[in-house]
């Protein structure tokens, strides 16, 4: 019996189902689909969860809560303004500090290093991205801040001391602190994207250069850049996340304290370490209720920036002449 016979006599609903799966797009798109619609549904029920286990504070607070500067369980009196800038000036500077030295290595690895040392060179940086945050965090603490942020903090205070981001005194565990080692964590995840955007540039771009007369260095700057900034962008959303949600280790750094000067030189607090630290101690409900809206507050502003990141780097690729992406 020939497969067609056999087929032929199979019910019509076997038919049907067999060629809606042996149809390999449908059960796939179906999967796409499926799998886009799961992530989208954990992030509305993440905000749903941190806008319902808020309802007190937003209740007893409003929007005055986003900046009102007191912080007093004691009183019952809260405001996030503190965390906020915290959080923001800390991953801002990071990452000021971080995407040129990202940039940096992911040129060399990717245009200058030598074949024998791009692999182990290369499996270095990404390996430094899968070091555990509290590790940074005790490394930070025992090493980075006596040996680096102490003496840095001094000559920035001793120069620039009347600027109000280096006034004194100076102290250890500060806001500068948890700035470099925001930027050290970031710098593996911005480096390692960057390294395989300037990989996906065609070759013919940089003979095109060469031919043309440029120099090395003029084809990095002019022509590779230029043609993987989007990319660039996108490693830099990256690296901002994660900067913007850090836990341990900027809490193990920072000071954790409720200092409302802009000065980097002293301790902080961020939106992440503030509810690690105190969590635990929350002993009533709008205590509690508190904190979680400065994670409703953390989810919201990490969702904008990459909306804004997103337009940003959908803009810079539109500008890229339909010529040279082809």
């Amino acid at each position: 019996m020939t497969v067609r016979a056999r087929m032929a006599r199979q019910p019509e609903w076997r038919r049907r189902v067999g060629r809606i799966v042996g149809h390999g797009d449908r059960p796939f798109s179906a999967l796409i689909v499926m799998a886009t619609l799961a992530v989208l549904a954990i992030v509305a029920t993440i905000g749903y969860e941190l806008w319902r286990n808020s309802a007190l504070a937003r209740a007893a607070y409003g929007w005055p809560f986003l900046w009102t500067t007191t912080w007093d369980p004691v009183f019952q009196r809260f405001g996030a303004l503190p965390f906020i800038l915290g959080t923001l000036q800390t991953s801002l500077l990071a990452l000021l500090l971080a995407v040129p030295v990202s940039l940096g290595i992911a040129i060399f690895l990717s245009e200058l290093a030598p074949a024998w040392l791009r692999a182990p060179l290369g499996f270095l940086v990404e390996l430094l991205a899968a070091v555990p945050s509290v590790i940074y965090g005790l490394w930070g603490l025992y090493v980075l801040i006596p040996t680096i942020v102490q003496p840095t903090a001094t000559i920035l205070n001793r120069g620039l001391g009347f600027l109000p981001l280096f006034t004194g005194p100076v102290y250890g565990p500060s806001r500068l602190a948890a700035s470099l080692i925001l930027a050290i964590m970031i710098t593996p995840t911005i480096s390692a994207v960057s390294r395989d955007v300037f990989r996906a540039i065609p070759q013919s771009q940089r003979e095109a250069s060469l031919a043309l007369g440029a120099t090395q260095w003029e084809t990095i700057w002019r022509v590779l850049i230029p043609y993987g900034l989007s990319g660039i962008l996108g490693a830099v959303i990256l690296g901002l996340g994660r900067a913007l949600g850090e836990t341990m280790a900027v809490t193990m750094v920072i000071g954790n304290n409720l200092d409302l000067t802009p000065s980097l030189l002293h301790p902080g607090y961020t939106m992440a370490s503030i509810i690690v630290n105190e969590f635990t101690e929350a002993t009533y409900d709008l205590y509690l209720h508190a904190l979680v809206e400065i994670g409703l507050i953390l989810f919201v502003l990490t969702l904008l920036l990459n909306l804004l990141a997103r337009l940003l780097v959908w803009s810079v690729a539109r500008r890229v002449p339909q010529e040279v992406r082809a």
